[in-house]
Order: structure tokens, then sequence, then C-alpha cells
């Protein structure tokens, strides 16, 4: 029994004679303890902000825990702020990194039940925050100090009183039940101008999964025949005589692959095969409760019928579910693997064309990133009865991305924030934004929009972008995604300041499966490289452009932009012989040599500090000119 919930009992034996429920009062209230709410969660509580977090099942950490899905996709070069975290913990418990790579579909496998713990300890750890589980929420009212909710707590009914709410249930619940506008299904390509949309919209979203953990019992373990079940559903899920399609799109990979893509540490293996496997359609977001668990049932018996299909006809009869895994009857996960939910119209939503061209775009969202994520777009869609009619987007390329701050926050409803997969992005871009480690960012990223908007008094639409993305670098999360500047890099806060003015631009490009963008600090800077730099500067303050880039030319040029941007400051002594900044000159580089780009990004963030001295706005446009 935790801190609150000992608090709770208290209560509730004061008032056995009267009908009033108690009431719990909180600066911040997570529903939700997905993969985003767990995190939104940790990072208010550090931030000094008491915070209470809903989750109606036993266990924390949604689709990466709670619904078995323990192959991390993407960002594995980008551990930003908690999934950083997170990272090393997995990292600490199995010794070192290659332990997690048990696996080929990913670099980051794991045993949902670790995760759990993980997570678990990561919040009985921070004394603000104060869990409740088996909750469900009946009510919910906005009123003058920001929402009441009534709370059913394992049969025991209280009430909470919160200034914020962060909605961080799978399916965006929370959001629509108190009137936030939204969207569900595919967009069309008027509504947002994406090509690769289909023409008309449709209510079509993806497929989920009830995913599976066996374990190899050395004998038989082959269970009892479910009831309907088809061996044709699957033959082609690997290569197979009996796979007669003529149009395959999706690779066959030989049989012994969906055990091999997923297997976990300690010779466990998850099974979450798209290509015919255990996917099943159905559109279960606006079901009512008691609709969506008879889907889900559903969903289990497909997934059944792929494993006796495995046991039977691939010949693992040796695998059954692994026993003591989940809390649960079946040996099945707790909840299902939700792709898709509904999606929030906010302050900014984020388009493919941002992801793909993110500085050709009307508003430069980019300079307002909170979260970083470099998987493509894929979208799962073959368990649909019109899968065929449906825009292929398996591993649709893009550059590595930023998630805009305002995806987060709802157009119409005050003190709400919303996480998990429901941000304010495009049916295609949701794609590639609900994989975990992006959302864990966005979680982190909630919590410490509300901890703002506590602090300052302000609603979450009034906090500043600067601010929030401030906080995040002091807790090691990126702003850009930078492949070659790592966050222990001494320069990594500078080239993320830089990045997000949009003075120097990085360079994003597919390679591969990999979807990459670039600082290039090292290369020098080029005439369209400074040809841009000051297109950028003089949104500022009208500036001339040095006679050439070299080092001599370079130097007066920083003296004459220090002078125009701070005229009323003392000239800094280092400025006489920039020497002495560090990493700008070697002791023997010659004079003529042309400046290179990180040596450039750090005079311009110690000389007039523009990511700071301009503030922007949601859409990434400054708030004020200087002229």
């Amino acid at each position: 029994m935790n801190r609150i919930q000992i608090a709770l009992v208290v209560i509730m034996s004061l008032v056995v004679s009267s009908c009033e429920k108690p009431t719990l009062e909180t600066e911040l209230l997570v529903i939700g303890g997905s993969t985003s709410g767990v995190a939104a969660a940790l990072s208010s509580s550090r931030q000094g902000v008491k915070t209470i977090l809903l989750e109606e099942g036993p266990w924390l950490g949604g689709m990466l825990t709670a619904a078995g899905v323990s192959a991390v996709d993407g960002n594995t070069k980008l551990p930003s702020g908690i999934w950083g975290e997170f990272r090393d913990s997995l990292i600490q418990h199995y010794g070192n990194k290659k332990a997690l790579q048990t696996g080929w579909v990913s670099n980051h496998l794991f045993e949902p039940s670790l995760g759990n713990r993980i997570f678990q300890n990561m919040i009985k750890n921070e004394a603000l925050i104060s869990p409740f589980f088996g909750t469900k929420v009946i009510a919910v009212e906005k009123n003058n100090n920001g929402w009441k909710l009534e709370v059913n707590a394992n049969d025991k009914f209280f009430k909470i009183q919160t200034k914020i709410i962060i909605d961080a249930t799978e399916l965006g619940d929370i959001a629509a039940k108190v009137g936030v506008a939204y969207n569900i299904g595919m967009d069309s390509q008027n509504a947002y101008g994406e090509d690769i949309a289909p023409e008309v919209e449709n209510d079509v979203i993806q497929d989920l999964t009830y995913v599976m953990i066996l374990e190899d019992f050395g004998l038989d373990k082959t269970i009892e025949k479910p009831e309907g079940y088809d061996p044709s559903l699957f033959y082609c899920a690997s290569q197979s005589v009996n796979c007669k399609k003529d149009s395959m799109i999706r690779t066959l990979w030989p049989k012994d692959s969906l055990l091999s893509y997923g297997r976990l540490p300690n010779g466990k293996v998850m099974i979450n095969w798209p290509i015919n496997g255990n996917d099943y359609y159905v559109n279960a977001i606006e079901l009512t409760p008691e609709e969506r668990e008879e889907s889900f049932e559903k969903a289990k018996l497909k997934s059944l019928h792929f494993l006796y299909y495995l046991q039977t006809e691939l010949g693992f009869n040796t695998y059954g579910l692994s026993q003591g895994e989940f809390p649960t009857e079946d040996n099945l996960p707790l909840i299902p693997y939700h792709r898709e939910s509904r999606r929030i119209k906010g302050l900014t939503t984020l388009t493919v064309n941002h992801l793909a061209q993110p500085y050709d775009q009307e508003y430069p969202l980019y300079r307002t990133g909170i979260a970083v994520g470099d998987y493509p777009v894929d979208h799962h869609h073959a368990s649909h009865p019109n899968a065929e009619d449906l825009p292929e987007l398996h591993f649709y390329p893009v550059p590595s991305y930023s998630v805009p701050m305002g995806c987060l926050i709802p157009q119409n409803i005050d003190n709400l924030i919303v996480a998990e997969k429901s941000i304010s992005v495009t049916n295609i871009v949701n794609g590639t934004t609900r994989l975990q480690p992006v959302v864990l960012q966005i979680g982190q990223a909630a919590g410490l929009i509300a901890t703002l908007s506590i602090k300052e008094n302000v609603t979450p639409a009034a906090v500043q972008v600067r601010a929030l993305q401030s906080l995040l670098l002091e807790e090691g999360a990126y702003l850009l995604p930078y492949l070659d500047v790592p966050k222990d890099h001494p320069r990594f806060k500078v080239y993320q300041r830089i990045g997000s003015t949009g003075i120097m631009k990085g360079i994003g490009m597919n390679v591969g499966w990999e979807n990459q963008t670039w600082f290039f600090d090292k290369k020098e800077m080029t005439q369209s490289d400074m040809n841009h730099a000051l297109y950028e500067l003089r949104k500022h303050k009208d500036i001339q452009s040095p006679l050439s880039l070299n080092n001599h030319d370079m130097r007066i040029w920083f003296v004459e932009l220090y002078q125009t941007f701070s005229p009323n400051k003392p000239l800094p002594l280092w400025i006489k012989d920039l020497k002495t900044l560090e990493g700008y000159l070697e002791k023997e580089t010659p004079l003529q040599r042309n400046i290179n780009r990180g040596d450039f990004a750090v005079i311009l963030d110690a000389l007039i500090d523009p990511f700071h001295s301009k503030p922007i706005d949601f859409l990434g446009r400054f708030l004020q000119a200087d002229h």
C-alpha cells in the first residue's frame, strides 16, 4: 500500500457515516500508467510537482510492458531523456548492450516483466508520485481550480481535484470525455496536403495485436485446437509451398525467422508477426468498454490460432506461452498492442511534409521540437478486409525528425495535455511517432509542460517554447535528431540550441532502413551555409555579410556582430583574441582557414544567444522583432 492509498483509507474511515466521497488534492493528475504516462509522472515529480498517477491495470509501461511489445523500434543512436534512462536500466540488468541484441528485429529486446519492474522502481524512487492501480475514471468536470474527477479504485470511490490533467490513456479516452476535438482514421490528401494520403478520408486505423511471449519447454506444448481455426490464413506468414499469393508486397522469410526475429533474453520469444500472422483489425476506439473487451477476445483468439499454426504446421510444438511472464490466467499480455488511437486537433499538427522537408514549410515547426524519432513511417493494414485498396506505407522513408510542442496541447480545452499516441499528428505521421522511444519522450515533455504551467500559473498553451526546451536539454533530451552529436558531446546543448533557431540547418537523409539527420560540425562553412545564416539573422537585426569565410575576416565580423546585437555591453575580453574560446582555433591554425560549422555555432551562441534572446510561438515564429 503506497502513501496516498494509506491516506485514503484514513480519510474514508472518517467519513463512513457520510455520503460525501473523500477528495484528494494534487497539482498534476496523469491518467494512464502507459509508456508516456510513466515518463510524464517522472518528469513532473522530479521538478517538484505533486503528481498522482492512475492506471487501470497492475502494471506500468503500457505497450512496452503490459502489451508485451518488448522489442524497441527506433532511436538506437538517439537515447534521448527518459528513453535513454530506461535503456540504461536494461543494459545494467542484462550486463551489456550486446545482451539486448537477442533478436534481429531490434537492438533492444527484453522481457516485459522486467520492463514493468524497472518502471515500478523508477516511480517508487520519486517521493512526489502517488500511484493508484486498478482505477477507472467515472466522471471528469472542469471547475475554477482546474479539474474534479470521480474515480473508482478497486471498488472504492473517491474524488480528485487537480490543476492539470495529462491524458496518457492508450486511446485518448479522457480527451474525448472532456470534449477535445479529434480525428480518427486516414486523412484525405486535401486535409493536410500529403500526396501519399488517400484521396478520400476514411475511418480505417492500424491493426492491433495480442502479442505472445513463448518459451521452449523441451516437450510437446501443443494447445487444444482453437475454435474456428483455419491454417490457410497463415500460409503466407513464411516461405511455404502452400503460399499461393501472387501479389505479396512483403518479404517472405524462412519459418525459423518467426522465432528468431523477436527472441528475447533468457530464451523467450516475442510473437508480434505482421506478415499474415497475429495482427488483427478492429476499430475499437469509439466502442463501449464491453464492446472493446469482446473485440479484444477475438484478437486473442487470432493469436491462439497463429500459435496453433506454429505448433502444428511449422513444427514448433515445444514452444508454448511463457508461464508467469504476465499476471494473467491465460498467460497473454494484460492489454492489446494499440498502434493507433484518437488524434487530437492541437495547436500544431505534424504532417509528413514537415518530416520530409522541415525547412521548406510555411511554419518552421522544427524550431519547437520536444522529442525526436528516426523510424520510418510504418503502417499495419494487412488484416483489414480491404487492405489491397489502402495506401502501402510499410517503411516509407523520411529523415529523422522532431515532434513539435504544440502537438501535445488541444486547441479548445485548457489545462489538459495529451500524450501517448493521441497527439496532434496526421494518420500517416502516427506511423512513426507511435514508436515507444518517441512516446517516452512525448510523456517527458508533457510532464514538463505541466510543471511550467503549474509553477508559472499559466495554462499549458501559455508555456514558453524555449522554457520547455531548456528544461529538456538539462534533462539530457534531444530537440533535434543530430546523429553525430551525442548528448555527452561537450557542445551538445550549443548545437541543439543553434539548430533550433534555424540559423544553421541539419542535413537529413535516408540510408537503407535508417533515417538520419547530421549536424556536420567539422565541415567548413560553405557560402550557402553563410547565406542561410545571414538570412535568418536578419530576422533579428539588419547585419552585413563578412567579406569572406576565412578566420581573419570572421574575427572582424564577430566583433561587428557583437556590437550590433549588444551595443550597450562592454566587449568581452575573449573576443579580442578568439584563440581563447575553447575549440575555435588551434594554436597553429592558419588565419586564412575557413571556419567550420561547429565553431560558427559556438560563436553565435556565445555572442548573441539567439535561442534565448528571440522567443518563438507554437508555430516557430518569432514573437517580436527588434527593428
